[in-house]
């Protein structure tokens, strides 16, 4: 199978998790483009962000069109604190590529600090820890961003820490808080993509990939947003433990291979 077609359906059947599950796409993307190897990791980050950012635009209108009612003022907070997030997370990410020579090591910092997002999505949202019912925009901004800040950083467009931590600080029900997350992910990724068009532009990417992506990442969110509607909270909160235990798996293995 060529490289095109093997991204076109990874990245659908990731983005339809990331949707259904609030993670983003980019959580699964990631490891597996890392695990294939085919691609340097600036592309595979690139490409990833861009597979995330048109999934979040297609679920979000999809989950509008479906009724899901949405307090633009949570939004706009988290947003505004995840725009400022996306940028500095690509720049300490651009940073590190400029640091360490060896792009090996950029990778293994972005595997770790993602198995610690996992494990922290993971324990908390099984033992249903204690929730802190925030309320008011400086801490709307908080919480966007760190959110910012690591889905850039690790250009897995979210991940799990998106849905825990807006369920943590604002006592938000998981379904309510895939809705929120695949928000934020547009705005972080929105920033990213941006900062990397006035950095270095696209010019050292293949971008005839995007023929592939995009459509990929549009049937992705809309599956996704469609299944999301018709599940309960309980079955969320299922596949989403399950796509953190599968991609913890991936990231332990690719996190192994760097060593050897």
């Amino acid at each position: 199978m060529s490289k095109e077609l093997i991204y076109f359906f990874v990245i659908i059947l990731a983005n339809t998790v990331g949707a259904i599950s609030g993670m983003g796409g980019g959580v699964i993307i990631k490891p597996v483009l890392d695990f294939i190897a085919v691609d340097p990791v600036v592309a595979i980050s690139f490409y990833s962000s861009v597979a995330v950012f048109v999934m979040s635009i297609t679920s979000t209108i999809r989950q509008m069109k479906g009724g899901i009612s949405i307090s633009w003022k949570l939004v706009i907070g988290v947003a505004t604190g995840a725009i400022l997030g996306g940028f500095l997370g690509n720049t300490v990410f651009d940073y590190f590529l400029i640091t360490f020579s060896n792009e090996s090591i950029v990778t293994l910092i972005q595997v770790g600090l993602t198995i610690v997002t996992l494990l922290f999505a993971l324990f908390y949202n099984h033992f249903e820890l204690r929730k802190l019912y925030l309320k008011g925009k400086i801490w709307y901004f908080v919480c966007g961003l760190l959110l910012g800040f690591l889905a850039s950083l690790l250009g897995i467009g979210g991940g799990p820490i998106n849905v825990s931590l807006l369920v943590l600080m604002f006592g938000l029900p998981i379904k309510e808080a895939t809705v929120y997350s695949i928000c934020t992910i547009f705005f972080s990724q929105l920033a990213k993509i941006i900062t990397i068009f006035f950095a270095s532009g696209f010019g050292r990417f293949d971008l005839v990939m995007l023929f592939y992506i995009v459509p990929a990442a549009i049937i992705g969110g809309s599956v996704g947003a469609k299944v999301s509607q018709s599940v309960s909270s309980k079955r969320v909160s299922q596949i989403f433990e399950a796509v953190i235990l599968l991609v913890l798996v991936i990231n332990i293995y690719n996190g192994f291979r760097l060593f050897l």
